[in-house]
């Protein structure tokens, strides 16, 4: 899994489709231990099924204890409305893509 380190507290995750998207999420608990918030790039995901949702949402709980923040972002139309039919898309934080999703943690830092 690609990821790039764009400051101290901010990488930014570059997913691919499952079976890496599933190992890639799971290697993220190393990050979230160092309070590092996270822009994870959907760019490469053609697909999202209940267990990569359930990864996620396990992600955003281990995130919820510390001060870091996890932002999706290139998300296509079809994960987008995975996302909208689960009401997902009112937990989890979305940006078009991932300069805006850098730009958005920067200013709220």
């Amino acid at each position: 899994m690609p990821i790039d380190k764009w400051s101290d507290k901010i990488s930014v995750v570059h997913l691919a489709d499952d079976p890496q998207f599933t190992e890639d999420v799971q290697g993220l608990e190393s990050v979230i231990r160092h309070n590092v918030s996270i822009v994870m790039d959907f760019g490469g995901v053609r697909y999202i099924n209940s267990s990569n949702l359930s990864r996620l949402l396990k992600l955003r709980k281990q995130l919820s204890d510390t001060d870091a923040r996890m932002i999706l972002c290139g998300l296509n139309n079809q994960i987008w409305g995975v996302f909208l039919i689960t009401g997902l898309d009112k937990i989890f934080e979305f940006s078009d893509n991932v300069p805006t999703a850098l730009a958005t943690m920067q200013m709220e830092q």
